[in-house]
């Protein structure tokens, strides 16, 4: 499985977009490093390879407080959130089990502006095994894992489509009521402040009555600058004016083959990631050595059942 690259006609557009200078971006790294190696709480540059450093810095336009900001929540997190960032061996059955049931895989190509096309479905509409919520959240962020390496050239931008044909009557009520308010809360901010993520768009396909319905319990979680990227689609000609057929699944009328073969590829790609992945077991913050003040479940959540509002660029 490979994720195409820009061309250099896009790199050079996403550089300026991204405020990447060539002649700066190998100093802006070494300050990165340098700094990670003075903090006493989080693990030092060796834990961590640079094009993944290089990744944060793109995804926070070479800001260097931004991406010091984002690097100590990536490591904060693994701390903090047990559920999405332990045991991520994918020879478990319970990962195994996520990427049968669900298609959520990042697709090969570009749109032509250069941003990376996610689909996310559920691939078993029929079976009543519906995997646990937090193995399929821990999955996504484990495939984000793999991107910060493999975005090598970096890319201007993520677009989701979220297929909502499992969002039936019989789905929701046994389903969709595992996502608790807390659940998407810590997800959201796993994503949006621990990940270097530039979420362009959101579009909805397939959609119910029921879609609303879960449309309007995400939307608080969530910046007015995202709702206005969520795009509903009652057809899929409406979302071939954002993403073109040559970067679609055929199940969606386009050219990039069965989703099913993407999505079986990037478990592969878990599997060659798998030493990577229990290395990473220990590489996170330490509270207790972190200066100052440690950060507490409700300095990073908010309290139970108030809603934290999150920070987007």
């Amino acid at each position: 499985m490979t994720l195409v690259q820009p061309t250099p006609e896009m790199q050079t557009r996403i550089r300026v977009e991204l405020n990447e200078d060539v002649s700066t971006r190998q100093k802006d790294l070494e300050h990165i490093k340098e700094w990670l190696d003075r903090q006493p709480h989080l693990p030092s540059s060796h834990d961590y390879d640079d094009g993944r450093i290089m990744t944060f810095l793109r995804g926070c336009k070479f800001s260097l407080e931004k991406t010091k900001r984002k690097l100590d929540m990536y490591f904060t997190m693994r701390t903090a959130v047990p559920e999405f960032f332990g045991n991520r061996d994918p020879e478990k059955d319970e990962i195994k089990e996520v990427m049968k049931i669900t298609n959520i895989p990042p697709l090969p190509g570009l749109t032509p502006n250069g941003r990376r096309v996610i689909v996310m479905r559920g691939a078993d509409l029929d079976g009543n095994n519906l995997p646990n919520v937090s193995d399929c959240m821990k999955v996504v962020l484990m495939i984000g894992d793999i991107r910060l390496k493999e975005e090598i050239v970096g890319v201007a931008g993520d677009v989701y489509v979220l297929d909502a044909a499992v969002a039936t009557p019989q789905h929701f009520a046994s389903h969709f009521s595992k996502f608790t308010p807390t659940l998407i809360k810590k997800f959201l901010i796993c994503v949006q402040e621990a990940y270097p993520v530039k979420l362009k768009e959101v579009h909805v396909i397939n959609v119910s009555p029921l879609v609303d319905t879960i449309i309007s319990f995400v939307r608080p979680f969530l910046k007015e600058k995202i709702r206005n990227r969520i795009h509903v689609h009652a057809d899929l000609d409406s979302l071939y004016k954002f993403v073109p057929k040559d970067v679609l699944p055929e199940e969606y009328g386009g050219y990039a083959g069965p989703i099913a073969d993407i999505n079986k590829q990037w478990y592969q790609k878990l599997m060659d990631y798998r030493d990577w992945f229990l290395q990473q077991e220990t590489v996170k913050a330490d509270e207790a050595r972190r200066p100052g003040k440690p950060k507490t479940h409700d300095d990073l959540f908010g309290l139970e059942g108030s809603f934290k509002q999150l920070t987007i660029d």
